[in-house]
């Protein structure tokens, strides 16, 4: 494949940033949608909208190190039902502009990004799924202007409050993007965030991590993973490193025995916000996760009485790659438990 990387280009603010060549995204495996953008701050966010302009809409949001690639089973799935799916890709990530500048990015930026999103396609009865960072930049929006939306789906995400315990996976995980930490040396020239999602989706065992960091070499992948991997390497392909400043920025971004943060206080707002929460919420939740373990999700959704929840037990950390469209299952099952056929297919239940 032959590529044209972009230049370092500026927003009329002066923020560098770089821009995917759109070759990068040819022929990735289930994943044929046409890019669409808006305006953020003078760059480009990039966003799927598949399915019928009139049907019940999902918002899909995801976290690190995926973009909206990591959502397109459900998207199938639900369009296949004539849902209207929209799956934005952070600042960052994807198909989005992508700035050079690590300070520029926050958890509060990516949220307004989301909110601007919303707005400018002017959602409403939206059907929220969140995973990962998707969680605390998703559930900030039903959170602060809830009468857009009438459903969430939680996915192995958290909102930080009070009380809530971080697991050593997670721990690890933000060690390792610190100065010297494991994936802070190795990215990118020895691990792309491709060879991360192999790691963390079981294609490649951990043992195979001394060689990569020695010699980055990987064991062979079939070719289904493959064409996974080169879904998540896809992003960032032909790009300067400094391109990476926002996969890297969100493991930084825990706020970890940081109660002050900006973070951890916008969270704990908003999860004291969502604890009042009547409409239907479900709880669907990869059973290998040891970063949001399954404790956390039944405890999470005991808050609820109206909550459901769904253990996916041979699931991890990212539920959308593995079992996409049994997620979407569940949740239409849901729907039609609470609403005409009639409605689900014609329009906003």
């Amino acid at each position: 494949m032959t590529l044209t990387a972009s230049e370092l280009q500026h927003t009329a603010d002066g923020v560098p940033f770089l821009r995917t060549a759109d070759g990068a995204f040819a022929a990735l495996d289930g994943y044929p949608f046409p890019p669409n953008h808006i305006d953020f701050e003078g760059l480009r966010l990039h966003f799927v909208d598949a399915g019928p302009r009139d049907g019940p809409v999902a918002l899909l949001m995801h976290g690190m190190p995926t973009w909206s690639f990591l959502n397109r089973h459900i998207i199938h799935a639900l369009t296949a039902r004539g849902w209207r799916c929209i799956a934005p890709d952070h600042i960052g990530f994807g198909r989005s502009d992508k700035v050079t500048d690590p300070a520029w990015y926050s958890i509060a930026r990516h949220t307004r990004a989301c909110r601007t999103l919303i707005e400018t396609l002017d959602l409403s009865g939206i059907t929220l799924f969140a995973q990962d960072w998707g969680g605390p930049t998703g559930l900030a929006q039903a959170a602060e202007m809830g009468e857009r939306f009438h459903r969430l789906v939680i996915m192995n995400t958290w909102l930080p409050h009070d009380g809530y315990v971080y697991s050593p996976a997670i721990r690890n995980w933000a060690d390792s993007w610190k100065p010297g930490g494991l994936y802070d040396t190795a990215v990118p020239e020895r691990m792309s965030l491709g060879t991360i999602m192999m790691l963390a989706l079981g294609h490649l065992p951990m043992s195979a991590v001394a060689d990569l960091l020695a010699t980055g070499r990987a064991p062979e992948l079939s070719p289904q993973a493959l064409a996974v991997k080169r879904g998540y390497d896809a992003p960032h392909l032909g790009l300067d490193p400094g391109a990476l400043a926002g996969p890297r920025r969100f493991p930084l971004s825990i706020p970890i025995d940081r109660p002050d943060d900006p973070t951890a206080r916008d969270g704990a707002r908003h999860f004291a916000a969502l604890k009042g929460w009547t409409r239907p919420i479900h709880f669907i939740w990869g059973g290998q996760d040891r970063v949001f373990t399954p404790d956390w999700g039944r405890a999470w959704a005991g808050l609820y009485p109206q909550a459901t929840f769904d253990l996916l037990p041979d699931a991890g950390h990212f539920p959308q790659e593995t079992h996409g469209t049994q997620i979407a299952d569940l949740v239409l099952g849901h729907v039609g438990a609470g609403a005409p056929l009639a409605d689900l297919e014609g329009g906003t239940p």
